[in-house]
């Protein structure tokens, strides 16, 4: 089989840690979700809880720097915490990305764009659907459970949107799209292995 790197993009509540931890399991490879932060402060030296804080939160500064200047450029200038944070986990994603794996957010998609063995999924369903699943999974109180989904999508496509030049959810930035409420978590393992399978075999 040749090299594959699965790259999720997901709505809230839609169970993506669940689908990523069976994809590993199935297709015996590394999954790499909050793990991308403990690698990066490992690296870095930097403390876990300041990655945890500045997790999927856009950084005006190092965007800038980034675009203008280069990855080089940056990693090598003094910059401030919060970019330095974001390079760590740039460069984090890379390394990871050198063997097959899973990778959960973090704009791993857009990072990776130039990688031929990227497959990006994009994880959606409908607010029902996901509005009881972060009740069943996270204990949100029913009450706070669509304010809480809503917040969350708000701040993922925030973040990718600013990193990126394609829109978070948008079907044609993806390989794949999936309804997981249609499909199920089951189904949507299945259905991405099987992609993979197609086209790495």
């Amino acid at each position: 089989m040749k090299k594959f790197v699965i790259a999720i993009s997901r709505q809230f509540g839609c169970g993506a840690h669940e689908i990523s931890e069976k994809l590993s399991k199935q297709l015996s490879v590394p999954v790499y979700d909050k793990e991308i932060i403990k690698l990066s402060a490992t690296e870095s030296g930097i403390d876990e809880n300041i990655f945890q804080f500045y997790d999927e939160r856009p950084s005006r500064s190092f965007l800038y720097s980034l675009m203008s200047d280069g990855y080089a450029a940056v990693t090598n200038s003094p910059g401030t915490l919060e970019d330095k944070v974001f390079l760590y986990q740039y460069d984090t994603i890379k390394k990871v990305a050198e063997e097959n794996c899973i990778i959960v957010g973090r704009c791993a998609d857009y990072i990776l764009r130039e990688n031929d063995a990227l497959f990006s999924v994009f994880l959606y369903a409908d607010m029902d659907y996901r509005r009881a699943r972060v009740i069943d999974t996270y204990g949100i109180d029913a009450k706070d459970a669509v304010k809480e989904i809503r917040a969350t999508d708000k701040k993922r496509a925030r973040f990718h949107d600013f990193y990126s030049d394609s829109k978070w959810g948008d079907a044609t930035s993806y390989d794949l799209c999936i309804n997981v409420a249609r499909l199920g978590v089951d189904g949507a393992v299945d259905l991405i292995i099987r992609s993979i399978n197609n086209i790495c075999n």
